[in-house]
């Protein structure tokens, strides 16, 4: 496959969750003090989306991609990837789910690539290590969809970083995973090498209905998917849904993608309201719900005294 290629829309995603954590709560203990990295997150992602999950630093965007890979365990709540309770598997579940449900792609592709090694020897690890036989063809076939028939036999240290890091992507695919994980995977990358790599990301969602979670601070990356949550202190504050709009130009009318954004309403009845609009409108503290011909309408409390 080119790298110019242009593919249509992938299969739609299933109807049914792939993946559903309900009041998600991961606790840190350290020096006797109880850090909560995530306080009840509620998310749902289907089989065959490829959505972005965004934050800031210590947001618990990192905590919820360990727990969906089996790098991590969850204090309490619910999360299911398919069959898989995540809550309640053994050690010897645990290293079949990583083996058999997960991709990863790291933004230092040191963790997955091994240098010596030609980019078809590299993609051909994880097969060897499942005991199962090792298909050379799938191989190949993985390296042409990142782009890398011309490149197959090449040691990592003749590759630049972007061949290197498409490499990551054919090896995390190699056991043909139901979810491909990927943490910061442009971080390291100049922007278009950046941007081709979220190509070949969209390309594998077309090709094999992978599921494809991104995890990122770069909002710009975000919006190049159909759908990104926005994680903050723990819990999903905003979800954005791409959508097809029409416009007015001076040629008329054409069609433009957007992505309209929401505040979500979490199970337990929690919502996060944007700072800015708090800002602006000079709510703090405590508020007073009103119920208003079928709205709900937050009053600041001096306004209610006031009444």
């Amino acid at each position: 496959m080119s790298e110019a290629a242009v593919l249509p829309a992938g299969p739609a995603p299933a109807a049914e969750p792939l993946i559903r954590c309900e009041g998600l709560v991961k606790i840190y203990k350290a020096n006797e003090l109880e850090v909560f990295a995530l306080q009840g997150l509620d998310l749902t992602i289907r089989q065959g989306e490829i959505m972005a999950i965004i934050g800031n630093s210590g947001s618990g965007k990192s905590t919820l991609l360990n727990i969906l890979g089996g790098l991590d365990t969850p204090s309490a709540g619910r999360c299911t990837v398919g069959p898989w309770d995540l809550l309640k598997m053994t050690e010897a579940q645990r290293v079949l789910y990583k083996r058999e449900m997960v991709g990863f792609v790291w933004q230092n592709n040191a963790r997955n690539l091994i240098p010596y090694l030609t980019a078809l020897e590299n993609v051909k690890v994880p097969m060897a290590l499942s005991g199962k036989k090792v298909d050379e063809q799938w191989a190949k076939e993985l390296l042409e969809a990142v782009g890398l028939s011309d490149r197959m036999h090449h040691r990592l240290t003749a590759l630049s970083g972007g061949e290197q890091q498409r490499v990551a992507i054919a090896l995390a695919l190699a056991n043909q995973p139901k979810i491909l994980l990927a943490d910061e995977p442009t971080g390291s990358l100049d922007t278009a090498t950046a941007e081709k790599i979220l190509t070949i990301f969209r390309d594998v969602n077309w090709l094999f209905g992978t599921t494809i979670i991104i995890v990122t601070h770069d909002q710009q990356i975000a919006r190049s998917v159909d759908r990104f949550v926005h994680i903050r202190d723990g819990k999903i504050s905003t979800e954005a849904v791409k959508r097809v709009e029409l416009v007015e130009t001076e040629e008329g009318q054409r069609e433009m993608e957007v992505h309209e954004e929401f505040t979500v309403l979490d199970s337990a009845g929690r919502l996060q309201i944007p700072q800015e609009m708090l800002a602006e409108s000079g709510i703090k503290g405590r508020v007073k719900l009103v119920l208003d011909d079928g709205k709900i309408v937050l009053l600041p409390e001096k306004e209610e005294r006031g009444a």
